[in-house]
């Protein structure tokens, strides 16, 4: 029997975390990854729905469908404001098992309501804020794992907890449209619906991108109840908590993770869409998977390159890149009586879905360092117990800067998807959008370089 409540937890201790934390957290961390791999996979089911309500007779404008496949972000990134504040008030354990059930009410909801083409538009509006819950999730996941781990391994502990869980995005984008041409559930999933794909019938069975991963998310949250720990030490009333929002660390690190964490949810949210909208005789779903794939694969690496060469480094260089990227997808769009070309765009958007994930790792890897270095420094000379409450208070500070900075990074699901839907309504093409993302990868750049990775900055991380 696991037990679940520990009330001693030193991992800066190297005999405590090699005889008895290393496994502890380890085992928090792989039950932690399974659940957050399975609320992604849920937050963002409907960047895969969306695309197939049309085959299945609902006539939703491409606008509608623009709003269904941002709304989850909308709800996501407003939830993960209060679930920063859980893990703290309920313990991790508690919260990631109860947070991984709810989301038994949007899967369940998804596979009846797209049975009948006669579900009001309205209803997929309800569904689509219910799917947010997953992306809530993430707030306090991170908030949870920051807990567990020494200094030294955070950056590479939370690379893998996001990096595998965004994992979930390219599991819904590769699964669902393998999965819903195929009868799993028999007369318990309800019949199929016809589809005319190129003067051929075929049945679809999109009820399944709801229903498949309902026993998945029971087990996830029967693994995290009766496997994970509570720590006494990450409680703290909510007064505490909040004083935190009176540095301006912690908005500048929101601003920062809008670039990274923002871009790469946005992007996943509207690739397939904006890939149907510019290139409409590809096969969206056949290629939307792999941005996030790579994204989301190399968010850890962003974590344990930061370890070796400071947060603060990677990720001036990285929205750099992203600058560069983005216009690499303008060059490649199509233009005029241009047609463009799709495998340049893609390479592009996959080099963008690249950086937002290594940005991703790094900008998580300079918060609980930023607080660190801040109590440390205010801790200095004055005993090992004054150190001991630094190190205490820097992680109570950072897990709650990490849930705040995921909630202002998850509106970048809903702001890029929106701003495509926008710029193509307004002008017919996606331009207008991806200049507007340039001048904030801009700004991000700056507040990079001036606070935390010049010579003589305020905080070097």
């Amino acid at each position: 029997m696991v037990n679940r409540v520990l009330n001693q937890w030193q991992v800066e201790d190297p005999v405590f975390w090699e005889s008895r934390g290393r496994a502890i957290a380890n085992r928090n961390l792989w039950l932690s990854i399974l659940a957050l791999l399975l609320s992604f996979a849920v937050w963002m089911v409907w960047s895969v729905v969306v695309v197939n309500l049309p085959n299945i007779g609902f006539r939703f404008s491409t606008d509608e469908l623009f709003w269904l496949a941002a709304l989850p972000a909308l709800c996501g990134a407003t939830l993960r404001m209060f679930y920063a504040f859980m893990v703290p008030l309920f313990g991790g354990r508690r919260w990631t098992a109860i947070s991984t059930a709810a989301l038994l009410l949007p899967t369940l909801g998804i596979g009846l309501a797209v049975q009948d083409p006669a579900t009001p538009y309205s209803t997929f509006v309800l569904l689509a804020l219910l799917c947010g819950l997953g992306g809530g999730n993430f707030a306090s996941s991170m908030a949870n794992i920051n807990f567990f781990f020494p200094k030294a391994q955070k950056g590479l502990a939370l690379g893998l907890n996001a990096g595998l869980g965004n994992l979930g995005v390219s599991v819904v984008q590769f699964v669902v449209p393998l999965i819903i041409t195929v009868d799993i559930f028999g007369s318990l999933g309800g019949p199929p619906q016809s589809w005319v794909h190129f003067s051929e019938n075929k049945n679809l069975w999109l009820q399944n991108a709801g229903y498949i991963w309902a026993p998945l998310l029971v087990l996830a949250a029967l693994g995290a109840w009766f496997g994970m720990n509570d720590l006494s030490s990450a409680r703290a009333p909510i007064a505490e908590q909040t004083l935190i929002f009176r540095d301006k660390h912690c908005w500048l690190m929101s601003w920062l993770y809008l670039g990274s964490f923002g871009s790469f949810i946005g992007y996943a949210a509207g690739f397939p869409l904006l890939i149907k909208s510019q290139f409409p005789a590809v096969d969206a779903l056949a290629y939307a998977f792999l941005g996030p794939l790579v994204g989301a694969l190399i968010r850890p690496v962003g974590g344990w390159i930061s370890d070796q060469l400071g947060g603060a480094n990677v990720t001036l260089w990285n929205f750099i890149a992203m600058v560069a990227a983005v216009l690499g997808v303008l060059y490649f769009l199509p233009s005029g009586t241009s047609g463009g070309n799709f495998y340049g765009f893609l390479a592009m958007f996959v080099l963008l879905f690249a950086m937002s994930g290594i940005g991703n790792g790094s900008t998580f890897h300079m918060i609980p360092l930023t607080f660190l270095t801040h109590h440390q420094r205010q801790a200095r000379d004055k005993g090992p117990l004054a150190q001991e409450r630094a190190i205490m208070h820097a992680n109570r500070e950072a897990a709650v800067v990490m849930g705040f900075a995921s909630a202002v990074g998850a509106y970048g699901g809903f702001f890029i998807p929106r701003s495509f839907g926008s710029s193509i309504a307004q002008s017919g093409g996606p331009e207008l959008a991806l200049y507007g993302f340039i001048l904030f990868y801009l700004s991000c750049i700056g507040v990079t370089w001036w606070f935390y990775q010049r010579r003589n900055a305020p905080m070097p991380c």
